[in-house]
């Protein structure tokens, strides 16, 4: 029997999410072919229930500089408050047109990530309390250690979102609008932009998850 001196055992090196993370995680979008079903932005087909949008944005560095090589998922409940997972645990028809999880690249030009879902529902919270509309969303990059979860509120659900309790956990108010999408509508599509920003002044809230 082997006994193990754990004051012996040293943390493994850390190590960041990049350069290549799209091999990896998003193949096609470096030109390579490797899953028969690629894992992409598209969360909605034609009959998904709810409104359709497009999310979008990009991701700046502490000096205004947008990422280019950042890479996005979401995950999110449906237009009814569910989310398309057996841990969802509401007892409410799930839509099976809606996939509720998706993962995209910034351009590699521009920088500008989307994503084509729906406006969720909203959804329990602890306690009895009610989360407002919200999309979780996580980001990797070179230079990042480990995934920076943050989340997607809408700038059209100002009442919802002043009862939500993640938004008024955050002490310092004004840091809330780092969270706010701003909507939008061009070509009769809606469009949230949401920016994020790793550093500065404006440095978006992220969740200790």
């Amino acid at each position: 029997m082997n006994h193990w001196n754990f004051q012996e055992l040293h943390e493994t090196p850390s190590q960041t999410g990049g350069p290549y993370v799209h091999i990896g995680l998003l193949p096609q979008q470096a030109n390579i072919e490797v899953f028969e079903n690629n894992f992409n932005n598209q969360l909605v087909k034609e009959n998904t229930l709810g409104e359709h949008i497009r999310l979008e944005g990009q991701v700046f560095d502490g000096l205004g500089l947008p990422l280019r090589d950042v890479l996005i998922e979401i995950w999110q409940a449906d237009a009814n408050g569910v989310y398309p997972s057996a841990a969802d645990i509401q007892g409410k028809a799930v839509d099976p047109n809606f996939l509720g999880w998706g993962r995209t690249g910034a351009d590699f030009e521009t920088g500008f990530w989307s994503f084509n879902t729906i406006k969720p529902g909203a959804v329990p919270g602890r306690k009895g309390t009610t989360q407002a509309p919200h999309i979780a969303l996580i980001i990797f990059a070179r230079g990042i250690n480990i995934g920076l979860n943050t989340r997607v509120y809408f700038d059209d659900e100002a009442e919802a979102n002043a009862q939500d309790p993640v938004l008024k956990g955050i002490e310092w108010a004004p840091r809330r609008q780092t969270l706010i999408a701003k909507r939008e509508e061009r070509d009769g599509e809606v469009v949230y932009r949401f920016d994020i920003r790793i550093q500065g002044e404006d440095e978006t809230v992220f969740l200790d998850i």
